[in-house]
């Protein structure tokens, strides 16, 4: 049962994410990247995911929390920004700079080489700044639903990330401001359409599915249960054929005794 609107504050009602899975971000959306260069989101999107974090850089809370969140899920797992997987941070605040993005992605890039050291890192976590056009369309595209907060001079606005095919299609929402790195790793090799990770990574997705009412990945019973009774009906289909082998072959040698 929902929550009345009547009793969200004001500030907030409107304020979360709808899913818009494989819905297609508009790639021609021009932003500038942490360097001042005029960009096009679609140039962060050839033949890798692309994971979308929408954040601003002064925020004072939430946010850092996305990032932190996103920063040690990347440094858990085996797969490599900038070679396996990019990441893009766009701030939704269209006054931020891009010497803002500059700080920012310096010490994020700093993070995770503590953690997870990895050469391609610095070109393949970006940061971007843009007008109000670019950003609305894009969060509108993603369902990310924000306010601005005057009194308090912040952003009212939910947390998660957003994983994206190479080809700019939304695939996976993952919420909160932690991502189990099962999740995050499970996210980007559905994204790549199994063009990376292991072949570890086909049984889990065959034994876990997505979940998009919470952006998680559970375990999936009736595939289990189909697995572990072909693996049952097998075993005991060996074993009913050892047993009738050594029946046989004892049979035959109270034959060649007698």
């Amino acid at each position: 049962m929902g929550i009345p609107a009547a009793t969200v504050p004001m500030m907030v009602q409107g304020v979360g994410i709808d899913q818009n899975l494989n819905a297609q971000i508009p790639l021609e959306l021009p932003f500038k990247d942490e360097k001042g260069q005029a960009v096009r989101l679609g140039q962060y999107f050839r033949d890798k995911p692309v994971v979308l974090a929408l954040v601003y850089y002064e925020c004072p809370g939430l946010c850092d929390l996305i990032l932190n969140g996103l920063s040690h899920a990347m440094e858990q797992i085996s797969l490599n920004v900038g070679s396996d997987y990019d990441v893009v941070t766009v701030s939704f605040n269209p006054k931020e700079t891009w010497q803002l993005a500059t700080a920012k992605k310096a010490n994020y890039i700093q993070k995770y080489k503590d953690g997870h050291a990895q050469a391609d890192a610095n070109i393949g976590w970006h940061f971007l700044t843009g007008d109000e056009t670019s950003i609305k369309s894009l969060a509108d595209t993603v369902g990310f639903h924000y306010k601005y907060d005057p009194i308090n001079n912040q952003f009212a606005h939910a947390s998660g990330i957003f994983i994206l095919t190479p080809e700019g299609k939304i695939s996976r929402y993952l919420y909160g401001i932690e991502y189990k790195p099962r999740d995050f790793r499970l996210g980007l090799v559905e994204a790549s359409a199994n063009k990376i990770g292991t072949p570890a990574d086909q049984v889990l997705l065959f034994c876990y599915h997505y979940d998009p009412t919470t952006g998680k990945y559970g375990m999936a019973i009736t595939q289990v249960t189909r697995a572990l009774g072909t693996a049952t009906v097998l075993l005991l289909g060996g074993f009913v054929f050892i047993m009738l082998r050594r029946d046989r072959r004892s049979h035959l040698e109270s034959g060649r005794s007698a």
